[in-house]
């Protein structure tokens, strides 16, 4: 049960200061004197060691008071845990199950906010189970996790700032900043907000620009040794010159091709127009004989046409011998004729007497409408046959497919990693596998050896030894991977996001120091004979990084004789041991001093003798046998398809040629009948032609009268004769003319093809000339372009020339010289001048890229400056203001402080707080630390520190708790509260000094608000009446004084002390 009261008791207060205004950056004030943010109320339910707590803190000091486990560090982790924050940064449990009560399954903290207006109150609800689920609550409405945080973000509650909130397992890892890490958080805590990421932003560019530094300074010197080396050569070699040369001179070579082709050109084109016009001259002549013979032949062919009619008269007597001609020819086609009646006769007798001899046979159409609809139908069956076939084929292939993964998931159970895989996979790592084989397919990709998981690497043979190794280690440390190198470790937490599995990274040089392992006789008469770190085998980096994680080296074997006497053991100095049915952990109180016991049950090994495997194993196996009879059933069924269709297919096959027997038959006796027909018409065809004695009794007669003209023709022809005679010498003559002409004109054509073919051989000459001179012209062009890429003509380059061969032969044999001259120099180097060019072009391509970089280099300087001029004046003030504060708060403590900014120019990593304390005369200001201050020392500097930021923090509250355990006084900030807690080894003087101070800074009203934890309190201090105390008390007898405490009255009262 806790109480609340603004305690009453008789005690000397401190004045509160008058209000200053406000600032815009200042926290406002409601009436109630809460600010935004501020925690208004504080609920629990099953929590810790509460079974239900509510309490309403005031808005400015909270003084929390109560004995040790009292419950004051749970109302720390209740805060946290509403607030969103990881049960990591409590530093007590690393999941929420582990805060609900003992015997309870379930449990629920609620956090109610001041909001931006008096009236508007903020309720956040999270309710936890022991199954490590939440459930998160705004205003009693169900909302996602990322709606609480972006709530919280708003106020500025950084629950994981060191400098915000310190929860009472994190003191000694606050203690332990360093002043860079101290900066960092104080950016965090009381910064703005660009300040942290101004930081960033110069660390990341003053990282770059020193890697530009380096590689600038390492390519200058690369370059001046690589320009060194080159000019010792070109003293030596005068190589690049000569070649230089010999482009020239390849160029000068070609101008010459190039003027000789260009006069050849000009030749031939005068050659070309000469016998061109030779050509043209020896063509008219020709012209004027074939106009000569055209008329000669015009004459020849009028007398040839006259012949001709002359020819036509006299032919005409001709008819009658025609005409007996054509009586001879009728008789031949007679005998022909009767020839052909004859053969078609026999032929049709032997069609005919074939067609009676065939059997009568007439076709069966409702046969043959059976026998198809016979064939139809076992088509019909086949096809439905043939689709059941492939069916029962797919279902084959399917079935041997799952037989084939049964087989193969069966035979990855079986084998021991697959097993242990399966283990970790069933105990909730769901992508062990997946991780497991890319980090084996991809070994190649890292530096050292990559272990993993931790399961697969760890050896043990005794049952009891794997119980106990496997209750102490923790779980996650079973599906860990471990590296041993940074970029390793890098890349596996890059790769392993998806997989959420963890990655250890083992540093074999700074590993930890196993402490030897020996059995005095001590131990072996109270049981003890072995050590967790030596009952098991493993690689030397797992069981380094088992050791550490787990303090292997601290827990020993037992037997139960150790279990008899388990008071015995911890007076030989262990405080963790097994025995074969308790776990024992011995701890000593640090307050009273006795021993206590936590004694746990020695659980059964899951992973490495465990049995859970065993029915999926039997599972796959049945499941194999069954895909194994479902195949030799499906093999069976479909041999007696495959025979049922061959079956039906020999059945249709017989109807098929029943039917095409009958059908051929029917054929048969129709193309015979044809036949007959055929033959019959052709003979009457032959009947029906002309008869020729009536033909030839028509030739006779015409003779007749044709022997009557006969006389008339004879007279006739002989004047025609005469007539044919003259035309015919007149025809010769004009013959004879035209021959000569054509001698004349082939002997004339014959020299005008001569001609002709000079013509066309002199064009031809001339283009071939003109085609090569443009060839020479373009390599003539390329030459000099590529002269002068190479070099320019100066005239001390052509100085220089001059001195130099004028043949390429000899400017060749020269380089050669001068070559083989160098490379016998250098040590008989025969690429010495390979690689003076290959450094020349190096050189060239260095210079290049340090320009770039010292371009870069540039920027980046001007990036740090316009950064730094925004990031290092805030700073400076910020710091400056801190000890101001803290500087005045040391003077009226008679001592002397200062904080300091530890600049480092551009190394913004190095940056840091640095806080220098005297607390003594004659002493001087010295930094912090354990070698100069002594515990109660450090205790004041600390928290004067803290104090100092508590004008300046830009957060709601603040808080720190139970804190009196170590050297130092430590606080925390978390956004809109703070708890604190005093150092029980501070001396009574400086304590009462820095409570007042903490009273002070408390009671400004613009302070956030703040929580001090602490089991006890000086008496007689000085409160304000900002002060506001919150008593736990625990106890069956607690109920009546807490109601009576609860109304203000004094402790004197509610006890009836007097």
């Amino acid at each position: 049960m806790a109480t609340s009261a603004a305690r009453a008791a008789k005690r000397a207060r401190i004045a509160a200061p008058p209000p200053p205004t406000p600032t815009p950056t200042q926290l406002r004030r409601g009436d109630g004197g809460y600010v935004p943010g501020n925690i208004v109320e504080i609920e629990l339910s099953n929590f810790m060691t509460y079974h239900r707590l509510a309490c309403r803190p005031g808005p400015r000091l909270n003084l929390v008071l109560g004995p040790n486990g009292s419950g004051k560090s749970s109302l720390v982790c209740a805060i946290a845990l509403a607030l969103a924050a990881d049960p990591s940064v409590l530093g007590r449990a690393s999941s929420v199950g582990a805060f609900v009560k003992r015997g309870e399954e379930s449990g629920h903290v609620k956090i109610s906010l001041r909001g931006n207006t008096p009236e508007h109150i903020i309720r956040i609800t999270r309710k936890i189970d022991t199954k490590n689920k939440s459930e998160w609550q705004l205003d009693g409405t169900t909302v996602p996790r990322k709606e609480v945080v972006d709530l919280i973000k708003k106020f500025n509650i950084q629950v994981n700032n060191l400098t915000q909130f310190l929860p009472q397992d994190r003191v000694v890892e606050f203690a332990k900043l360093t002043p860079i890490q101290l900066l960092e958080e104080t950016e965090k805590a009381v910064g703005f907000p660009d300040l942290p990421v101004q930081h960033r932003q110069l660390i990341d560019r003053s990282k770059q620009l020193k890697n530009l530094e380096v590689a600038v300074k390492q390519k200058e010197q690369t370059l001046n040794n690589l320009k060194a080396l080159n000019a010792e050569l070109k003293k030596m070699l005068n190589v690049d010159l000569m070649r230089k040369r010999l482009q020239w001179l390849k160029y000068e070579m070609k101008k010459k091709e190039w003027i000789e082709a260009h006069e050849q050109e000009k030749t031939m084109k005068k050659k070309m127009e000469e016998t061109a016009k030779i050509w043209e001259d020896s063509k008219r002549p020709i012209e004027e004989l074939k106009k000569e013979k055209m008329s000669h032949t015009s004459n020849t062919k009028r007398t040839s046409n006259q012949l001709a009619e002359n020819m036509k008269k006299r032919q005409d007597n001709e008819q009658l011998r025609v005409t007996l001609e054509d009586i001879e020819n009728i008789k031949r086609q007679e005998y022909s004729r009767q020839r052909k009646i004859l053969k078609a006769k026999e032929a049709l007798a032997a069609a005919e007497r074939e067609y009676d001899n065939l059997q009568p046979y007439e076709t069966s159409k409702d046969e043959l409408s059976r026998l198809t609809d016979k064939i139809a139908q076992l088509n019909w069956d086949i096809n439905n046959l043939k689709k059941e076939i492939t069916d029962r084929r797919s279902l084959l292939v399917r079935e041997r497919e799952n037989l084939r993964k049964c087989s193969y998931s069966l035979e990855l159970m079986e084998n021991k990693n697959n097993k242990l895989l399966h283990k970790l996979k069933y105990f909730g790592a769901e992508k062990i596998n997946e991780a497991y084989n890319w980090v084996q397919d991809n070994r190649y990709k890292f530096r050292t050896e990559v272990y993993g998981p931790v399961l697969l690497e760890v050896n043990i043979q005794d049952k009891a030894h794997a119980s106990y190794l496997e209750g102490h280690v923790p779980n996650y440390i079973w599906k860990s991977f471990i590296t041993q190198d940074a970029s390793d470790r890098d890349l596996l937490v890059r790769q392993f996001k998806k997989y959420d599995i963890p990655v250890l990274n083992y540093m074999g040089d700074k590993g930890i120091r196993t402490e030897p392992f020996n059995i005095t006789m001590e131990m072996q008469q109270v049981g003890i004979y072995s050590r967790l770190d030596q009952v098991f085998e493993a690689p030397p980096a797992v069981k380094d990084v088992l050791i550490s994680q787990a303090k292997l080296d601290h827990s020993y074997v037992g037997t139960d004789e150790t279990q008899n006497r388990a008071d015995d053991v911890p007076k030989l100095g262990m405080s963790d041991f097994w025995t074969p049915n308790n776990h024992y952990r011995w701890s000593r109180s640090r307050y009273g001093g006795h021993l206590s016991a936590l004694v746990d049950d020695v659980n059964p090994s899951r992973y490495f003798m465990g049995n859970l495997d065993v029915g999926d194993i039997e599972r796959l196996r049945s499941q194999k046998d069954k895909h194994m009879e479902n195949i030799e059933g499906m093999v069976e069924e479909l041999k007696i398809l495959l025979k049922k269709q061959g079956q039906l297919e020999d059945e249709a096959a017989k109807f098929h040629r029943k039917k095409e027997e009958m059908l051929c038959e029917k054929a048969k006796q129709d193309g015979i009948k044809r036949r007959v027909v055929s033959k019959r018409i052709m003979l009457e065809s032959i009947y029906k032609e002309e008869d020729m004695e009536s033909s030839k009794i028509k030739l006779v007669d015409q003779v007749a009268k044709l022997n009557d003209q006969q006389f008339q023709v004879v007279l006739q022809r002989k004047d025609l004769l005469i007539r044919a005679v003259v035309l015919k010498r007149t025809c010769t003559q004009e013959n004879m003319a035209s021959i000569e002409l054509d001698t004349k004109i082939w002997e004339m054509e014959k020299n005008v093809q001569k001609f002709e073919r000079d013509a066309v051989e002199a064009a031809s000459g001339y283009a071939n000339c003109k085609r090569k001179t443009q060839v020479h012209e373009q390599q003539l062009y390329i030459a000099k372009q590529h002269a002068e890429s190479i070099a320019k003509i100066t005239k001390e380059l052509e100085k220089e020339f001059h001195k130099m061969p004028a043949t390429i032969e000899e400017l060749d044999c020269a380089i050669q010289d001068t070559e083989s001259e160098a490379n016998s120099m250098f040590f008989l180097n025969q690429n010495v001048l390979l690689e003076y060019q290959n450094r020349k072009h190096e050189i060239e391509s260095i210079s290049e890229k340090l320009e770039h970089d010292k371009e870069e280099c540039q920027r980046c300087h001007s990036d740090i400056e316009t950064t730094k001029g925004k990031w290092l004046p805030t700073l400076r003030t910020l710091v400056s203001k801190i000890n101001n504060t803290f500087s005045r708060n040391f003077q009226e403590m008679a001592v002397a402080g200062e904080v300091s900014l530890d600049e480092h120019g551009l190394d913004f990593e190095q940056y840091g707080i640095l806080i220098k304390v005297k607390f003594r005369q004659t002493g001087q200001l010295k930094v912090l630390s354990a070698h100069h201050q002594s515990g109660g020392e450090r205790s004041v500097s600390t928290i004067l520190y803290l104090v100092s930021l508590q004008d300046l923090t830009n957060c709601p509250f603040r808080v720190v708790d139970e804190i009196n355990q170590v050297e130092l006084h430590e606080f925390s900030y978390t956004g809109t509260q703070c708890y604190a807690e005093m150092i029980t080894r501070m001396d009574p003087i400086n304590e009462r000094k820095m409570f007042q101070q903490l009273v002070r800074a408390a009671s400004q009203p613009n302070t956030p608000q703040c929580f001090l934890l602490t089991p006890k309190l000086l008496p007689d201090l000085e409160y304000s009446d900002a002060c506001n105390i919150l008593n736990i008390m625990t106890g069956p007898w607690t109920e009546k004084p807490a109601k009576a405490w609860s109304t203000g009255d004094c402790w004197r009262t509610v006890m009836n002390v007097h």
